[in-house]
C-alpha cells in the first residue's frame, strides 16, 4: 500500500457552505475509532445516527457514509439513503440493513461501492493508514430527489447538492 499518497481533504469542506445540522450517535464518536461491529468484518451494522437543528423548509433528508481515504481516485461510498421524510430525526442501529427494513417507508437506499445494497462497514485495505468514515445528513428543500431506485451514491450526492439547506457530519476512523 502506498502510504505516501496524499491525504485527501474532508470532501464536505469543498462543497458550497450551508448552515450546520447537529449530528450525533450513540454508537460512534466524532474523531474516534469505529467499533468492530460497524466494520465489514464485524457484520456491517450501520450505527445509530441522530440529528437536530433541521431548518424550516426541509422537505426530505439524505444520509450517507463516505471514505475519502480509500486508495481510489474517487473515495468509497459505504452507504447512501435518500428521500427520508423531513420529520425523521434519527436512524437506529442497523437501519442500513440490505433489505431496507430499518428505514421509513418511501425511503431509498443505493448500492454501496462494493456493489451490494445497504450499509457496508468499514473495510480499509490491511496495512493501509487510518481511514476516515464521514457520516453526513443533508436537509433538502424537495420532498423527493426523483431519482431511479438504482441511482448511484454519486448521482444522489450530485442531485442533493442543488437542494441542500443544511448539513451535518460526524467522522469516525478505522484501521486494520
Amino acid at each position: 500500500m502506498d502510504l505516501a499518497r496524499p491525504i485527501p481533504p474532508d470532501p464536505y469542506t469543498r462543497l458550497p457552505a450551508v448552515p450546520g445540522l447537529t449530528l450525533s450517535s450513540d454508537d460512534v464518536t466524532d474523531g474516534g475509532p469505529m467499533d468492530h461491529r460497524f466494520t465489514a468484518e464485524g457484520g456491517s451494522t450501520s450505527p445509530h445516527l441522530a440529528w437536530s437543528a433541521v431548518p424550516p423548509g426541509t422537505r426530505s433528508l439524505v444520509v450517507s457514509c463516505f471514505d475519502p481515504d480509500a486508495p481510489t481516485p474517487a473515495g468509497f461510498w459505504h452507504w447512501t439513503v435518500w428521500d427520508l421524510p423531513a420529520g425523521t430525526a434519527s436512524l437506529p442501529t442497523g437501519a442500513g440493513a440490505s433489505d431496507g427494513s430499518g428505514l421509513p417507508a418511501g425511503t431509498h437506499q443505493s448500492r454501496h461501492d462494493g456493489g451490494g445494497p445497504g450499509y457496508l462497514g468499514a473495510a480499509p485495505p490491511r496495512g493501509d493508514r487510518v481511514h476516515r468514515y464521514v457520516f453526513a445528513v443533508h436537509a433538502l428543500d424537495v420532498a423527493s430527489l426523483d431519482l431511479p431506485a438504482d441511482a448511484t451514491p454519486t448521482a444522489v450526492a450530485f442531485t442533493a447538492l442543488f437542494h441542500t439547506l443544511a448539513r451535518g457530519t460526524l467522522t469516525a476512523t478505522f484501521q486494520h
